[in-house]
């Protein structure tokens, strides 16, 4: 049996977590599957799974090698892709992920003009605050706020933000502008994470980073929601700059102690790695990255 096959069938095996599974998945029989898996132990000379009567469980050089394997396949799968679509449009599944309020107020559209644009392809979008592994959740495309770690990904900066706290005019005409981040203590306070909710807001001042623990007149698990609480006056909150761009352009919020932020954050789309990116996600890719420098919430 040729070692893609076995790759493939190995996949097939953790992903089902079985033997019969996997041949389920593959439509092959279960003898093929089991004779896969012992070739391929047996050229690697190592122990992949390990089989009992119940379950298969992947050993530890086993775990590290399915996603060598994962890479190989996508990889693969996206060349097969990139050469059969190069002359036509582009068509499939765009799988992308982004934070909740990012995603709502500037990813979604993007991705609505290039449906409308591209009518053979088809998108899924996964909006969360938390980070997403893009290769175990099968996401083409990601959007990161803030530094990034070392990764096998192929990541593109398309601006960056800042962490501001605001607050509504009207609460400040109330309870007076903070003069320095010590000022906050006397003040309400709404903190939001949908993550790790915490009441130390962090600051600069000149050129020495610290923090200050603030005890919160409200904690919600939602970005909007404190942008609500903080519209209708409750107090001052700590948002990502984008979050409230149009309520402070307006004048529904104002930004207070900014000579005291943090430095900014950048804001990355990331993408596999890879020299045969698909069709979909190039052309996808080239709309996003332009739509994205192109906003001023962002830049």
């Amino acid at each position: 049996m040729d070692k893609l096959q076995q790759i493939r069938i190995f996949v097939a095996v953790v992903d089902c977590n079985g033997f019969a599974g996997a041949a389920r998945k593959l439509r092959i029989s279960p003898p093929v599957v089991t004779r896969a898996i012992n070739e391929l132990e047996n050229e690697l000379d190592v122990r992949l799974l390990t089989r009992t009567t119940r379950v298969v469980l992947v050993t530890e050089p086993g775990a590290r090698y399915v996603e060598d394997c994962r890479r190989i396949l996508a990889e693969l799968s996206e060349a097969d892709e990139s050469v059969s679509g190069m002359h036509g449009a582009p068509s499939g599944r765009l799988s992308l992920t982004a934070p909740v309020l990012f995603g709502a107020l500037f990813v979604t559209p993007i991705v609505a003009e290039y449906l409308q644009r591209y009518p053979e392809v088809s998108a899924s979008c996964l909006f969360l605050d938390r980070l997403v592994n893009m290769m175990d959740e099968g996401m083409d495309v990601a959007v990161r706020i803030g530094d990034l770690p070392d990764s096998s990904m192929q990541a593109i900066r398309v601006g960056q933000v800042r962490r501001v706290i605001c607050a509504a005019p009207a609460y400040l005409e109330r309870r007076g502008v903070p003069e320095s981040p010590g000022d906050l203590v006397g003040h309400d306070v709404i903190v939001a994470s949908a993550v790790t909710p915490s009441s130390e807001w962090k600051f600069v001042d000149q050129g020495r980073a610290y923090g200050i623990k603030l005890a919160p007149r409200l904690t919600t698990s939602t970005n909007d929601s404190a942008i609500a609480a903080t519209l209708g006056g409750l107090g001052l909150s700590r948002l990502m700059s984008y979050q409230v761009a149009d309520r402070v352009r307006s004048g529904e919020l104002k930004i207070v102690l900014s000579d005291y932020e943090p430095a900014t954050l950048p804001v990355h789309v990331l993408h596999r790695e890879g020299r045969h990116a698909a069709h979909r996600v190039r052309s996808f890719l080239d709309l996003a990255i332009d739509h994205l420098r192109a906003n001023p919430a962002i830049n």
